[in-house]
């Protein structure tokens, strides 16, 4: 998917091709604006992700011409969530999501933007981004590349990320964590999503495209140095403990030799413009897995960016104008979600905690629902 370029000079660049980047390309590049996507990984390939996708995002993604109607993709509408003791709740989701794998959908953007003009170069990696008098000067392992503006869709943790001295990177989180995801064949139900909770930790089952499972956990890094960095030790040892985690992980056929992870995990807040690079996804704050909703949050913050950025372009609002507008616009529409997830992570995965949060939320329906809603939003 590689492409060459006819020119090193774009309007706008995006360093990375995840969903935020990808769908913030191809809204760009149906105005008329020459952007240039840039991306590390070969397409198609996979993310260490949950892959359940709130509904609020559905109409977003056909409109971008995602064919979502014609994918036979699991529906979910029931929430399961376990306590480390295996005490069970359920709850039912309204309107509740979808399921399917980065895999699938990443590729299918990436198919798009480029059928819209986009230049994407994937197999890239941004070296540098250094500000001149009008415009940017990005250094990559393919070459030099001018933009007037830069987005930064790199996801999580990058090296930009270090080279702009970011806050979590200087301050990093003392909880240091790490996600772990396979695919799996397992007989559940394609209408639910599952959360069991164990020690330090809490893992997702549900079902996305092509009759496969996705099971993703978040776990501290001292979890597995416990077991000297050795993950299925980990698991018998801790996740299983959980009755429900120990079905899942003995009765289902797992599709990878190896499992994808990643580390260095931060749940800490960043700020969404930073040296004047507008940032969004990942990159501008990473929501807590068990909230269920990046997705949505990287897909919505593109298009806040996409009503903005063109009038920057155009010359009608200035810089700093642009800045500040799309700072208010991110902090309305996420923060209150960031914050609720933050203090979710502190009520899952402490045994005693959970147990005890799992026993209060069964006999208070009205509050889970609540809960849930606080991480979702409106259509977009």
């Amino acid at each position: 998917m590689n492409q060459t370029l006819s020119s090193n000079n774009f309007q706008v660049a995006i360093i990375g091709g995840g969903l935020a980047g990808l769908c913030l390309s191809i809204q760009l590049a149906e105005q008329g604006y020459s952007v240039v996507l840039i991306e590390k990984e070969k397409y198609p390939f996979h993310k260490v992700c949950g892959e359940y996708i709130a509904m609020e995002s559905w109409n977003f993604l056909e409109q971008l011409g995602v064919p979502l109607s014609q994918m036979n993709l699991p529906r979910i509408n029931k929430l399961h969530v376990s306590a480390c003791n295996g005490n069970l709740l359920k709850h039912n989701l309204n309107p509740g999501g979808f399921g399917i794998s980065r895999f699938t959908l990443d590729h299918k953007l990436a198919q798009i933007a480029t059928q819209k003009g986009v230049a994407l170069l994937d197999e890239t990696k941004v070296n540098a981004v250094l500000p001149e008098y009008t415009s940017f000067l990005l250094k990559t392992s393919k070459g030099e590349i001018r933009a007037g503006l830069v987005c930064g869709a790199h996801g999580k943790r990058s090296n930009i990320d270090v080279k702009l001295k970011r806050k979590f990177i200087q301050n990093p989180d003392p909880n240091n964590y790490i996600a772990i995801k396979y695919h799996v064949k397992a007989d559940l139900s394609e209408n639910l999503i599952a959360l069991h909770n164990f020690e330090n930790g809490y893992c997702g089952i549900s079902k996305v495209d092509s009759g496969r499972f996705c099971l993703c956990y978040l776990t501290t890094v001292e979890n597995l140095q416990k077991h000297s960095g050795y993950i299925k030790h980990m698991e018998k040892a801790i996740l299983m403990k959980n009755p429900h985690l120990a079905d899942c992980f003995t009765q289902s056929e797992f599709l990878y030799e190896q499992p994808l992870a990643i580390s260095q995990l931060n749940f800490s807040s960043k700020a969404s413009v930073e040296n004047h690079i507008f940032m969004l996804g990942d990159a501008a704050g990473l929501i807590t897995p068990l909230c269920g909703n990046g997705m949505s949050m990287a897909m919505h913050a593109s298009k806040l960016l996409a009503c903005i950025l063109p009038e920057l372009i155009e010359s009608k609002i200035s810089l700093q104008l642009a800045e500040e507008r799309y700072l208010k616009l991110w902090n309305q529409q996420f923060s209150t979600r960031l914050k609720v997830g933050r203090t979710f992570q502190y009520l899952f995965g402490h045994p005693t905690v959970t147990n005890l949060t799992i026993a209060l939320l069964k006999h208070t329906p009205g509050l889970m629902g609540k809960l849930v809603n606080l991480t979702h939003g409106e259509n977009f």
